[in-house]
């Protein structure tokens, strides 16, 4: 493993100016509420872990994480700092079958 000894930089810090949601992610959010389970366990320290269904080989794996970590912690009113582990995980699907697959653990150290 390589380890590089600089502080991480945030979306956040990386970026200027305010950034405004669009039409698209409004209504992804909203219909991710109604898909999403009623509740979940969120414990202290959590680790999540995602799969990704997508149907183009080119899609970045990271590109979701964080709209869907922001609607987890929005949906289940938790805060997403108090995610200490993450796994990312992309599959090639056929059109139309694409999907999203997580499960919040207990973060064990």
């Amino acid at each position: 493993m390589v380890k590089i000894k600089i502080k991480p930089l945030s979306v956040n810090v990386c970026y200027r100016g305010r950034r405004f949601k669009t039409a698209d992610c409004i209504d992804y959010e909203k219909e991710m509420f109604c898909l999403l389970p009623k509740k979940i366990k969120i414990n202290t320290k959590n680790h999540l872990k995602i799969i990704f269904g997508f149907s183009n080989r080119a899609s970045d794996i990271d590109n979701p994480v964080k709209v869907f970590q922001d609607i987890l912690q929005k949906r289940y009113g938790f805060n997403d700092k108090t995610i200490y582990k993450l796994e990312v995980e992309k599959k090639i699907v056929k059109k139309r079958e694409e999907f999203i697959s997580f499960e919040v653990e207990k973060y064990k150290n």
